[in-house]
């Protein structure tokens, strides 16, 4: 069963009104989407975003007037929403728990499966195919950059001796390569985590999408409308962080003095501090460990997307 993390804590900070319109950026089985459902009246609506499959399969059992579906990735909100002001949106960021869990998926080095990793399995290449065919250093780059591993050269090298005799077309193969390349791990962490994470992450262009849904969900957002974002990676949770900060900060033109009255109003408002899960929802849920909750309120500051260049690799500047 799949069980969200943080979310009544998330859905709280939306401070839903029974009437307004929202999104649940990131469906996966619908948990957020049911307990917003729950809350709003009959003139209230609820627009969903996945690009899963199983997740649209899923979205089919809810039969609620209010409620409509759009298979797609989150980073074309814009797109779905065509102009449309709404009062709240939350993202549940990175893979779900049912993707995890399936080893037809192949996201898991727990369970044997082919090494697929895709969220959308009808659209790009394979984590089998990709690693068939990049180059050491590109593998060695995604590695230490979208995981975070120390011993990224060490693989890098193991995957590609172990391909000139074979290809890799297993999940227990390549665990069991990245094991014999790690000389050391954290206790408890299995050595393959940051590895798979890290393929993970760019074959679905994690942060990327990231990257180019913030800016299109801000000037989405009426006044007042609520942003709430949870983050279980930390490359992730930069990206939300640096860029609410960055809004919640008036632009002022460096050297210009101004008093406190006359400074220009920020897009965003920082709403409290991050939100960590519980222990006691950490004990019923280990995965909600790393999840992270931020939220940010839209003010009637300026803002239109192109105030923000997005550039790759998740990186983006005033």
């Amino acid at each position: 069963m799949h069980i969200p993390v943080l979310a009544s804590e998330a859905v709280d900070a939306l401070t839903i009104d029974p009437e307004g319109i929202y999104v649940d950026g990131t469906f996966g089985r619908g948990g957020h989407t049911r307990a917003i459902l729950e809350r709003l009246s009959s003139r209230g609506r609820l627009i969903a975003l996945d690009r899963d499959p199983d997740a649209e399969r899923a979205a089919q059992s809810i039969a609620d007037s209010r409620f409509s579906f759009f298979r797609t990735q989150f980073s074309s909100l814009a797109q779905v929403l065509q102009g449309e002001r709404v009062n709240g949106m939350l993202f549940d960021l990175g893979a779900s728990s049912p993707q995890l869990d399936d080893p037809v998926r192949g996201f898991s080095f727990r369970r044997d499966a082919p090494l697929d990793m895709r969220m959308d399995p009808t659209v790009g290449p394979t984590a089998a195919q990709w690693l068939g065919s990049a180059d050491e250093p590109q593998i060695r780059q995604v590695i230490r950059d979208y995981g975070e591993e120390r011993f990224a050269k060490q693989i890098a090298a193991a995957i590609v001796a172990a391909r000139a005799r074979a290809p890799l077309l297993r999940t227990r193969e390549l665990a069991d390569l990245v094991a014999g390349a790690v000389r050391t791990r954290e206790p408890g962490q299995d050595p393959a985590t940051r590895t798979f994470q890290a393929l993970r992450i760019y074959l679905n262009r994690e942060l990327e999408e990231v990257s180019l849904m913030l800016p299109q969900a801000t000037a989405h957002l009426a006044a007042g409308g609520r942003l709430a974002v949870i983050a279980f990676h930390s490359l992730e949770d930069r990206i939300v962080k640096r860029f609410m900060h960055s809004l919640a900060r008036p632009e002022v033109p460096r050297g210009l003095p101004l008093r406190a009255s006359e400074m220009p109003q920020p897009a965003l408002k920082l709403v409290g501090r991050a939100v960590r899960a519980s222990a006691q929802e950490t004990r019923r849920n280990p995965r909600a460990r790393s999840a992270i909750l931020r939220v940010a309120e839209r003010t009637a500051g300026p803002f239109h997307v192109d105030q923000l260049r997005i550039e790759p690799g998740a990186r983006w500047r005033n």
